[in-house]
């Protein structure tokens, strides 16, 4: 920066908080210049990393785009985080949780049974939700899905 001198120089008035001018004060000291230079030189300093022209990196219609298939990809996760949940809360263990929750002091054979009473509702239940995902039925009998079984042979 050229030496400042009163034929160079042209009078400009910030208002910072106290908290700034302290601040700026303490580098300006730190760099031995006065705090005009100092904010001269950091307003410079500043001025070259900015540039003027920048361009967005997307057009509002390209974010609205990718905001769409944002939204679909949470709602689709968000079905299927619910449908494991409802397997989760139709599985054995949470079948058992609701038999001790409804039987308190129950014993492990009182669980047994209940269990072994329950399996063709929860079987019923569970095939329902497997239809079509994981088997197929074909003349009352079930078999895999081609397209599971043939990732399961990879």
């Amino acid at each position: 920066m050229p030496t400042e001198t009163a034929e160079n120089t042209q009078m400009a008035a910030a208002y910072p908080t106290r908290e700034q001018y302290e601040r700026w004060k303490d580098h300006a000291d730190e760099f031995d210049m006065s705090v005009s230079g100092f904010i001269a030189s950091m307003v410079e300093a500043g001025m070259k990393k900015i540039d003027p022209d920048v361009e967005p990196d997307k057009t509002n219609e390209e974010l609205r785009e990718q905001r769409d298939d944002l939204k679909s990809e949470l709602d689709s996760a968000r079905e299927r985080i619910s449908k494991l949940e409802d397997r989760l809360y139709r599985s054995d263990s949470a079948e058992i949780h609701r038999f001790v929750e409804r039987n308190p002091g129950c014993s492990f054979e009182d669980i047994k049974t209940h269990l072994r009473e329950s399996v063709p509702e929860r079987a019923n239940e569970h095939l329902e939700v497997m239809e079509g995902e994981s088997v197929e039925v074909h003349n009352d009998a079930y078999y895999p899905l081609e397209s599971v079984q043939q990732e399961g042979q990879r």
